[in-house]
């Protein structure tokens, strides 16, 4: 069988920066920052040497969407969630380098004891599907919903990919977050707790989870901008809607379109297209098989041999999922090459700088949430764990 096919760099790829862009993607959907090329050799034994000194005071979590060099130094990998769980789990670990991006190390801060230092290689890892909804928007947002008289029916709800501020914006007025994989037990939860819920930041998995799997219809649901008076909405729209949605996404999952699933079906017809819940919803609506990040690596997993899987998420993920699965023919569902540029900050170099500053007894990059952010993202985060 075939291994993994790369896209092609074409004049549309959007990491060849600033040499083109694709006018069929969604707006705003660009990936800045060019894949660095692979690390220095010697950087490796340089982190072997480093690890091993450190021992069981180091404890190395890497995403999913990380570069190789990257994850085959980390001591566990998963989502977001999971890494920040697993920190906790390990409180005989002083150090808990995360090898991901800024809101997923201050989850882990959040979770983890006070001895323990949270730390992420390069402060320039953001998430930009997190930066779009900022505590200021959010509170201009809440009073919007106040002056409307709705706001005592909604309940806040936040995706974990979303800044400790948010969390806790939400934990403070009862609200609860969820992952990609609870997102439908936790919506259950808070409609039973009010008529409305206000989405955050991910416009697409709230639409998707909402329509897809509740039943909802696509006019039940409003987008707030917050880049507009009153959101861009009427009172009376807001009066009416029971989904608030956030006028945010993902740079990377908002790349796939309509087209890529058509021209792959058209390509080879047995295909199975496999999408993340963040993709749009035309997209997750064409597609086969919807489910998080962990979804899509055990789908994969339990595939039979021989199948055909177009997937629709990043490129790291789905190049390693492929060349772990060579029986089965896997491939990228986006035209052009698109990586998650700034969770590709965290390179070879900045974890071996990491590093070895431990070794030397300096704390680099610390991410340290303060008491009172802790304590109300902490009550959002308990409320999804005690989902049923």
């Amino acid at each position: 069988m075939s291994g993994f096919v790369e896209p092609a760099p074409t004049a549309t790829a959007l990491m060849l920066l600033g040499r083109g862009t694709d006018a069929d993607s969604e707006k705003g959907v660009d990936c800045p920052g060019e894949l660095p090329a692979p690390s220095d050799p010697g950087l490796v034994e340089r982190a072997r040497k480093a690890k091993d000194a450190l021992g069981d005071k180091l404890f190395i979590l890497g995403h999913h969407y990380q570069r190789d060099e990257v994850i085959q130094f980390a001591d566990v990998t998963g989502d977001s969630f999971k890494l920040a769980q697993q920190a906790a789990a390990r409180p005989e670990a002083e150090f808990i380098v995360f090898c991901g991006v800024h809101f997923m190390a201050e989850s882990a801060d959040i979770l983890t004891t006070e001895a323990q230092k949270v730390i992420l290689p390069d402060l320039a890892a953001g998430c930009s599907m997190a930066d779009m909804a900022s505590d200021s928007q959010v509170r201009q947002c809440w009073d919007d919903l106040t002056e409307a008289g709705i706001a005592a029916d909604v309940v806040p709800m936040t995706y974990m990919n979303s800044s400790a501020a948010i969390k806790s914006f939400v934990g403070e007025r009862d609200g609860i977050v969820c992952t990609s994989s609870n997102a439908k037990r936790a919506l259950t939860w808070a409609y039973e707790r009010g008529e409305k819920v206000l989405f955050l930041p991910d416009q697409h998995l709230g639409r998707n989870t909402a329509v897809r799997e509740m039943g909802f219809e696509l006019s039940d649901c409003v987008v707030y901008n917050p880049h507009r008076p009153n959101g861009g909405l009427t009172q009376q729209e807001l009066a009416e809607a029971k989904m608030i949605l956030w006028r945010g996404h993902c740079s990377v999952h908002g790349r796939f379109t309509l087209e890529c699933v058509e021209k792959m079906r058209q390509t080879d017809p047995a295909v199975n297209i496999l999408v993340h819940p963040e993709c749009t919803h035309e997209v997750v609506a064409a597609a086969d098989y919807v489910g998080s990040t962990e979804y899509i690596i055990k789908t994969l997993q339990a595939a039979e041999p021989g199948s055909s899987w177009a997937v629709g998420t990043e490129l790291n993920l789905v190049r390693r999922l492929a060349n772990a699965h060579p029986d089965k023919r896997i491939s990228f569902l986006d035209k052009t090459i698109c990586y998650c540029s700034t969770m590709n900050r965290i390179d070879l170099p900045h974890l071996v700088w990491s590093l070895e500053e431990l070794l030397a007894g300096r704390v680099p990059n610390q991410i340290s949430v303060d008491p009172e952010t802790t304590k109300w993202s902490k009550a959002a985060l308990d409320r999804m764990l005690a989902l049923p």
